[in-house]
């Protein structure tokens, strides 16, 4: 029990209430002392005075002793509390009424009895007491005189041996005994609230610790029983733990979400590599192999025709490796964009001039539409020329024969120069258009057959924009053509 906060809280608050509790009941057993002692020094301070005034007890140094003793008796009749002792001029006690043996000084400090017959002192007034070497008791005290001459004192203790326990004070006090019943129960009521209060204000802790541990077994967020918050927000520290926590866990889901569709891609990616190296390389192997076992049968025409196609798929599997490549530098995190200004136009008619010859063999036509007086761009050309050709041969391999390619270039008043590139080939499904910047995603469902490609051209695209913060947008239509349009600053820097 005491391993939870809870327990913790209410240990605690015991022993406070606790320690709390003594103190308030000796401050009362102390404080009801003084006060007594003051009422009882008021009550009883002619006492001594009228004793000496009424009877005499000492005079020319001697002592009348039956007159002492019927004094005695009288007021152990009277008040068995009050104890008498009859002190010289100097403190020396010269007789008493305890029992013998129990008086254990033989003098008295003068001091105190001194300012009691001054009025200096503030009650309670506490003198010597006899009975205890160190101990201090609330008195009575008169001088006696004769013949105008000092012969003595009486000194008289108001509250004896009777009541020097704190228990024997408890038993002979009815407000004593009251008060301290009083201080317990409101104690025993405040620990039973604080106890209830601490329950209600750990409620929530308690809750969300459980769901903590729940979360630790891995339960889905939208599942977690979170505490409510306040309407207008967290108020307090818990409040700001359950903020703080669901925010925390939704994040991870996310990250979590984010790394299983990583993880999926990468092992997408790993069958699409292995996939498209084992391909060629299961092909330029036979092929070799064919020369080596059939050299001195193969005429030089089929030799030739068995080299090219070795050496074509060595092409291929050099671009593939050339874009994995360029695809890993790019996602690197360090890695840099070199931006200088340069003629995004005559980038433009640079890159459609690498593109004619096979648009001509397949009878397409690449048209541009350059607008005037167009600023220079802010970029890296290198790498926007890797976009523009990449989007160039998609355009190209996906464009039937007797189509068109068209490249727009316009300026903006935000100082953005636009690129589109438009084709007339068979379009993308909608559905398909999130998809098409994955890494080696292909829209043929068979692959075999077709003209090779990486699948990495649309993804390399798409990074080499986010380095120079800008997006790409694609719109499509089956049957109609695609058009793929992005922005590149006109005068700020990368």
């Amino acid at each position: 029990m005491f391993k939870s906060l809870y327990g913790k809280l209410a240990l605690v608050l015991f022993a406070l209430f606790f320690v709390v509790g003594a103190a308030f009941i000796v401050i009362s057993v102390i404080s009801t002392e003084k006060y007594q002692q003051e009422i009882n020094q008021k009550l009883n301070r002619k006492l001594a005075e009228l004793i000496v005034a009424e009877t005499v007890i000492l005079r020319d140094s001697r002592i009348h002793h039956d007159a002492l003793k019927e004094i005695f008796h009288m007021l152990m009749v009277i008040n068995p509390s009050i104890e008498l002792y009859l002190l010289d001029t100097e403190g020396k006690i010269l007789a008493f009424s305890a029992d013998p043996g129990k008086v254990r000084r033989e003098r008295v400090d003068l001091g105190p009895i001194r300012k009691w017959l001054g009025g200096n002192g503030t009650l309670p007034l506490l003198g010597d007491d006899p009975r205890n070497t160190l101990g201090e008791k609330a008195f009575t005290a008169a001088p006696i005189f004769t013949e105008g001459r000092l012969e003595g004192y009486l000194y008289i203790i108001l509250g004896g041996e009777t009541y020097d326990s704190i228990i024997q004070k408890i038993q002979g006090s009815y407000i004593l005994k009251l008060s301290i019943r009083v201080i317990s129960l409101s104690l025993l009521v405040a620990l039973m609230a604080g106890l209830l209060i601490f329950a209600f204000l750990t409620r929530r802790l308690k809750r969300l610790a459980a769901v903590m541990d729940g979360y630790e077994s891995r339960t889905a967020v939208e599942k977690l029983d979170l505490p409510p918050v306040g309407r207008d927000g967290p108020h307090d520290e818990i409040d700001r733990l359950i903020t703080t926590f669901r925010r925390m866990t939704e994040r991870i889901q996310v990250q979590m979400q984010t790394l299983e569709r990583s993880d999926n891609m990468r092992r997408e990616l790993v069958a699409n590599v292995s996939h498209d190296l084992r391909t060629p390389l299961a092909t330029l192997r036979g092929y070799m192999e064919t020369l080596l076992m059939k050299d001195n049968r193969l005429s030089p025409e089929e030799r030739r025709t068995y080299l090219a196609i070795a050496i074509s798929h060595c092409e291929r599997l050099g671009k593939l490796i050339t874009d994995l490549f360029e695809l890993a530098t790019l996602d690197a995190r360090d890695s840099t964009v070199h931006c200088e200004s340069f003629s995004l136009s005559e980038l433009v008619q640079d890159v459609v001039q690498k593109f004619s010859l096979s648009a001509r063999d397949k009878q397409i036509n690449i048209e541009t539409n350059i607008g005037k007086d167009l600023p220079f761009v802010f970029a890296d050309i290198a790498l926007i020329e890797r976009v523009l050709e990449n989007l160039l041969e998609n355009a190209v391999r996906y464009t039937p024969e007797g189509g068109s390619i068209a490249i727009a270039l316009s300026s903006h008043i935000s100082e953005h120069i636009t690129i589109q590139v438009s084709d007339t080939g068979r379009g993308i499904p909608e559905e398909e258009i999130p998809r098409i910047f994955d890494r080696f995603y292909q829209l043929d469902s068979n692959r075999r057959n077709k003209p090779f490609h990486s699948g990495l051209g649309l993804a390399i695209t798409k990074r080499i924009l986010e380095l120079h913060n800008a997006a790409i947008d694609v719109k499509s239509h089956v049957g109609t053509g695609t058009t793929f349009t992005f922005s590149l600053p006109a005068s700020i820097i990368c």
